[in-house]
């Protein structure tokens, strides 16, 4: 460097960039950030474990008449668009992982009432055409299949 350019170097010097200071210097709180509420913190909505679980089990209930797997999809279900409003609401203070698992609860929920619908159908189809006092006699079953497939 010429004369010049360090006479110019040591009259303008740099200005040094302020450090930022780290998370825990000063302060024992984390920052604030005005839509995710305290950052990395995000809550879990409400009720997203319980459609799970109410989904899951509105699939493996579906065969008790078909009526118990019904009314716990449909729980399921109105939970479900209680939490999506509210995440909708509030978007950025409920994570996205209880958001999955609200999705997958509605989804399973909408199979199980699928499911119990079909077999509730199918039980009051064959209640219509053998009668009741079928669903307790085997020897009564066998013979009114045999008069059903004879006819």
């Amino acid at each position: 460097m010429s004369e010049e350019q360090e006479g110019q170097a040591s009259q303008n010097p740099q200005p040094s960039q302020p450090s930022q200071p780290s998370f825990n210097q000063g302060n024992s709180f984390p920052p604030k950030n005005e839509y995710l509420g305290v950052v990395g913190f995000q809550q879990s909505l409400p009720n997203a474990t319980a459609v799970l679980v109410l989904g899951i089990l509105s699939i493996l209930t579906c065969c008790c008449y078909g009526i118990i797997g019904l009314i716990l999809g449909i729980i399921a279900l109105i939970l479900a668009k209680k939490d999506k409003t509210l995440y909708a609401a509030n978007l950025g203070i409920y994570s996205e992982s209880s958001l999955k698992n609200l999705n997958a609860g509605r989804i399973c929920a909408i199979i199980g009432i699928v499911f119990s619908a079909i077999y509730l159908l199918l039980n009051i189809v064959f209640i219509a055409i053998f009668g009741f006092e079928v669903l307790s006699d085997q020897e009564a079953l066998k013979e009114a299949i045999l008069n059903w497939q004879n006819q």
